[in-house]
């Protein structure tokens, strides 16, 4: 058994004996026992549990549903909602389509990856931000645009950024 596993076989005082972590893991698992084809809505409310899919937690998805842990990663690998990787707390989505870049989108993503101190792609060390980019968020009227989480914010400046960013502590 591998220190991962160990963190859901184990079990505490808290609950009775039973992991929580493992408990609310296996509640989802129960609510698609008799459900033909279950792994993306057991993976996608897993997911939900964690901000995204850890390896643990994927091999303990394997051995209690019979799937191969490759054709799990097959799965979470294809579809982009799936994340393999912790993300953060604030997802920020900035648009490089069309309309975005040619009023300054790609200035607008510079000077978050600086004031975050990481690049498109990956997620500030207190995951607090994860940074992404998109082809389009469908506010090109409001063009250079962001998405942090579900808020739109357009009409961006780089002097902007670090206040909107506070919003987000």
């Amino acid at each position: 058994m591998s220190i991962s596993e160990n963190r859901l076989e184990h079990n505490c005082s808290c609950c009775g004996g039973a992991n929580p972590e493992r408990v609310r893991i296996d509640a989802i698992l129960a609510k698609y026992k008799d459900v033909k084809g279950p792994l993306i809505p057991i993976l996608q409310e897993v997911q939900s549990l964690y901000n995204y899919l850890p390896k643990d937690v994927l091999e303990y998805i394997a051995k209690h549903t019979g799937t191969p842990i490759a054709d799990i990663y097959g799965v979470v690998t294809f579809y982009s909602l799936f994340h393999l990787n912790p993300r953060g707390r604030n997802i920020i989505r900035v648009c490089q389509g069309t309309a975005c870049h040619v009023r300054g989108g790609k200035t607008i993503l510079q000077a978050l990856e600086k004031q975050l101190g990481i690049k498109a792609g990956h997620t500030t060390e207190d995951l607090r931000f994860t940074l992404e980019t998109v082809a389009c968020i469908g506010a090109c009227g409001l063009a250079p645009v962001m998405q942090i989480n579900e808020d739109t914010h357009g009409r961006l400046t780089t002097d902007k950024l670090a206040a909107i960013l506070d919003r987000y502590k």
